[in-house]
């Protein structure tokens, strides 16, 4: 029996659906509508009486916000409804949620297999001056993504004659299973076809080895195979040897040659350069725990836990469903730490997001894709919910614009957990498979979402780009399998665990059975949320909120019971074994015999050429430069997208549950200035504390990719320490996302994007090792380029560097804050006339050539004597300039103390002579800006004696940064700081 439940806004509240539909209505689409309403919808097929419907209904009504309809309600005056529902197969929570609650309502069991519940939103339109074409604009454009949504449009004539339709979208597969064998025996451009055909991504070398493997396999018969792959062991191949699972381009063998003629042959940049730095530092620091091997860097924190930290990029998903994309990506990085070592209790959240300007005109988007607001506002929500919805707070936010991104944004989320060092007997971040053990998988069920997510983002962003490889998380699913995992890791019911991320089965499985040499595993034990899966795409699906595990048989009984008490299911699928093969069934027929070494170790390395030469831009003289208004200038740059608060957005995340953040997001008076560092208690009232901090500054890769790199190690160090952090206790994540970096006849510049890559790498290499912040964990996104509306876009090489430190006592954090009229301020290092890349340059629509460079040598030096202050107390206010250099410094020194500055310019640090612009907008390296109180002034002079330092002025008690003969009242910088986003 079918019952829908309409739960709709009393009249008396506000509806912010509505409301927000409404203003994106006018602002995006132009077009005028008088009123819109919404309402939500439960369609529920279930054996359930009428009475219990109604039961179920005042249940999930919320009474003080919201009235309740069993059955369809009048549109009264409205004169079109658009309903929005999912496609069947996608994941809807709502839907998933209630029909939990059902069960609780009416006291029993409801069967999964039959009875369902699906969730909708209709909006009612009152717009008589639209015609249908609008309306169905509106809700295909606006309000849904025809990837994973249905939009249906009704007039009101429409309702009347036939009411409003059930929504029931239920997954309905005429598909007999089958298992394919793929002939190879081909010329090599059937082989590439084959490739592209399956979203295989894999190259014609790739291919032919996999042909050679397969003609040259001597033992499949007594298995009943032929020499010829199953689709099962064609699919399991291409998830593992995937760009983004086996980061062929980091592993490749790469010749090398720079602007003078010099040429080197690097084989893997990751072992070259990021790999052996960590294992260099760690030779000289003893607090690397466990670095690279697992899901999540370690590093020790105290006698009691380890700190686990990584972080991913969800770009491509992102561009198809921003809202599912961004999603899967913030509860997709908390099972990392989840599957590190035992199992990390998850602590703080981190985001940030590469985006085209939300301001772009829509004639200039390209046909294809999603606007930038639109997809800006649907990554938002992903991550919001996600994160708030899991329980865990964001500690650090950020936005960075530029239009390049309009093809492939990028999206950052990351995740913080603690460890327990020792959990009964054993280690807590160390974890073993033997044989004989099982292979449980445990959280939700396997559907086509997700299907070729690995491979798919291992290539451009094309027209054919596979709309399966969307999924939508369910924080909540994953927060009950959280639950169980940390009972039945505290009670050593398992040996190993570790998420299905990345090409599902295929690839958490395949990894496990590396460890102890084989496993045996029937995919026709999976539990499916639907019939009609084929047993490939059952391996490789990557459904959400799923874990492995590795569990002893003399413990099965009672790990099951545990899950069955958490409500999670469990499944065993098999047990690892020592045979040397990754052999899969499907209802006891053996679909995939593979040799392990084969598997992860017969992907041919790529050999690439690299060359570097530097390009040299058109820059204004500082002679034109002079001629501007420094005023209005300075103004326009706190307006700029790349500088102005992002609190509209950024205050619909929690970034106090959980009662343990010390230095916050907005700090100042006001609480509304944004912070580059967060401080954290591990546990609750605890003395000591975590630093998080980061930097990403694409500009600077324009003109050279290693300052650009070497910069942003510098700024998220400096960052770092200004909070507060030890400097010898920081370790850093690499984020790299690039343009694809191989030449080929659609990118003839491959050669110069793979040298930029070196460059980076190079940089890597040198900075962690000089200032001991050895990397411990990191991600790596090729292919970030878009090709739909035929024009191709890529993204400027960028790289998120993220700093975790520990903080010894939690009382001494700083922030950037003015605190009291009268301190003293002081700039700490030289200013240089490098305004290359800057945001100055940017926002006169210059790059520029004279990039900021690091000195390490100097700045380490310098960063011991910062951490000795702030150990000390000396300081009150400290802020590392970046982006904007010393003017977004004082300006965010003043509005975060709603005090002002008083700055004599030419007692600031310079290298030689410079201009007002080079000293206000230069963002030269290793440089702080701080206020100390009269009292304490003496004391920070004798501790920078040797560095380069001076007071420039002071604090003042009104509101007003002075500079020269400037004169802004701090009123008017915070106008145009929090004008721009707000409300966007």
């Amino acid at each position: 029996m079918i019952h829908r439940i309409e739960l709709t806004p009393l009249d008396k509240w506000q509806d912010p659906k509505a409301e927000t539909a409404k203003k994106q209505v006018f602002e995006i689409l132009n077009l005028s509508v008088q009123d819109i309403k919404t309402r939500e919808i439960y369609t529920i097929l279930a054996d359930i009486s009428k009475e219990e419907a109604q039961q179920v209904a005042n249940e999930l009504v919320n009474p003080i916000t919201q009235k309740v309809t069993q059955g369809s309600s009048s549109i009264n005056d409205f004169n079109w409804l658009i309903i929005i529902g999912f496609l069947p197969g996608v994941t809807d929570n709502l839907g998933r949620t209630a029909f939990l609650a059902i069960e609780d309502i009416i006291g029993r069991k409801l069967n999964k297999e039959t009875e369902k519940v699906f969730s909708s939103t209709e909006f009612l339109i009152k717009a008589p001056g639209l015609l249908k074409n609008d309306i169905v604009n509106i809700g295909k454009n606006l309000l849904a993504n025809e990837l994973i949504q249905s939009v249906t449009v009704l007039d009101k004539n429409q309702l009347n004659k036939s009411g409003i339709p059930d929504n029931a979208p239920i997954v309905k597969s005429l598909e007999k299973i089958h298992i394919n064998e793929i002939d190879l025996n081909v010329s090599d451009s059937h082989l590439i076809q084959i490739s592209k055909k399956g979203t295989l991504a894999l190259s014609l070398d790739e291919m032919k080895a996999i042909q050679t493997y397969f003609q040259n396999n001597k033992d499949r018969a007594e298995k009943g195979l032929k020499n010829t792959p199953t689709d099962v062991e064609l699919e399991c191949i291409a998830q593992t040897w995937s760009e983004h699972c086996k980061h062929k381009i980091f592993d490749a063998e790469i010749t090398y040659e720079d602007n003078k003629g010099k040429t080197t042959k690097i084989t893997s940049c990751f072992k070259t350069f990021i790999k052996k730095s960590t294992e260099e530092i760690g030779k000289e620091v003893d607090w690397l725990v466990s670095v690279f091997h697992d899901n999540a860097g370690v590093i020790s924190f105290n006698n009691a836990i380890d700190l686990v930290f990584k972080c991913e990029t969800h770009n491509s998903p992102s561009a198809l469903d921003p809202y599912g994309g961004a999603m899967t990506g913030i509860v997709g990085v908390n099972r990392d730490p989840m599957g590190t070592g035992l199992g990390a209790n998850l602590l703080i959240n981190v985001w940030g997001y590469c985006l085209g300007s939300p301001f772009t005109k829509e004639e200039n988007v390209p046909e294809g894709l999603l606007h930038p607001r639109r997809l800006r506002d649907g990554v938002h929500k992903g991550v919001i919910d996600g994160g708030n919805q899991s329980g865990i707070p964001y500690g650090l936010g950020w936005e960075n614009f530029d239009d390049r991104y309009i093809g492939k944004p990028l999206v950052f989320c990351g995740t913080v957990g603690t460890l327990p060092k020792k959990i009964g007997p054993c280690k807590g971040f160390e974890k073993s498979i033997e044989p004989g053990d099982l292979i449980v998988m445990t959280g939700g069920r396997i559907g086509k979402d997700g299907i070729h997510g690995a491979t798919f983002s291992s290539e451009e962003l094309h027209k054919d780009s596979p709309v399966q490889a969307v999924q939508i998380g369910d924080p909540i699913t994953q927060k009950v399998m959280s639950d169980f995992i940390y009972e039945a890791r505290d009670a050593n019911l398992y040996r190993f665990v570790t998420d299905n991320g990345a090409g599902g089965l295929s690839s958490s499985v395949g990894e496990m059975a590396e460890q102890c040499g084989g496993c045996m595993m029937d995919l026709g034990k999976a539990p499916l949320k639907y019939a009609g899966l084929q047993p490939w795409e059952i391996l490789v699906s990557e459904a959400q909120e799923r874990m492995s595990f590795a569990v002893p048989p003399e413990h099965i009984q009672e790990f099951m019971q545990i899950a069955n008490k958490h409500e999670v299911e469990a499944t065993v699928l098999g047990e690892f074994t020592d045979s040397g093969k990754i052999h899969l069934l499907y209802h006891d027929k053996t679909v995939a015999y593979i040799d392990i070494e084969f598997l992860h170790n017969g992907c041919p390395r790529m050999k690439l050429n690299a060359k570097w030469n530097p390009p040299e831009w058109k820059e204004p003289s500082i002679k034109e430069l002079k001629k501007r208004n420094i005023a209005d200038d300075w103004l326009t740059m706190l307006a700029g997208l790349n500088i102005c608060s992002n609190e509209y957005k950024a205050r619909q995340y929690d970034h106090e549950v959980k009662g343990l953040s010390v230095i916050k997001p907005f700090i100042g008076k006001d609480c509304d200035t944004c912070n580059d560092a967060g401080v954290f208690m591990a546990s609750p009232l605890s003395k000591e504390g975590i630093v998080l901090a980061s930097a990403l500054l694409p500009r600077y890769s324009d003109i050279d990719t290693y300052h650009m790199m070497a910069s942003s190690i510098d700024l998220a160090i400096r960052r770092t320490i200004a909070a507060g952090a030890d400097f010898g206790h920081i370790a850093g994540l690499d984020n790299f996302c690039w343009p694809d970096p191989v030449q080929s006849e659609k990118t003839p510049d491959g050669e110069y994007k793979l040298a930029q890559l070196v460059r980076a790498n190079q940089a890597l290499y040198d900075y962690t090792k000089a200032f001991k912040v050895p990397c411990i964990s990191g991600k790596d996104s090729m292919k970030n380029d878009s090709t739909r509306g035929g024009k191709k876009i890529s993204i400027p090489p960028t790289v998120l560097f993220s700093t975790i430190a520990k903080i010894s006592d939690v009382s001494k954090a700083i922030t950037p804050d003015a605190k009291f009229a009268g301190d003293y301020v002081y700039v700490i290092g030289t200013t240089k006339a490098e305004l290359g890349g800057s945001e100055y340059f940017s926002m006169l629509n210059y790059i520029g050539n004279n990039v900021p460079k690091v000195d390490a040598s100097e700045a380490q030096e310098l960063y011991k004597i910062i951490e000795k202050l702030t150990h000390n107390e000396i300081i009150n206010s400290i802020v590392a300039p970046g982006p904007g250099g010393l003017a977004v410094s004082f300006a965010k020194m003043a509005m975060g103390g709603n005090l002002g500055l008083s700055i004599d310019s030419s007692k600031i640090p310079a290298s030689n002579t410079l201009s007002d612009v080079e000293i206000l907008f230069s963002e030269t390296a290793s440089r702080f800006v701080i206020s100390v109180s009269k009292e304490k002034a003496s004391e920070l002079e004798e501790a920078l004696e040797g560095a380069a330092f001076a007071k420039i002025g002071e604090i003042i008690s009104e509101p007003t940064v002075k500079f020269d003969n400037i004169s802004i009242p701090v009123s008017k910088m915070k106008s145009c700081y929090k004008s721009t986003l707000q409300g966007i």
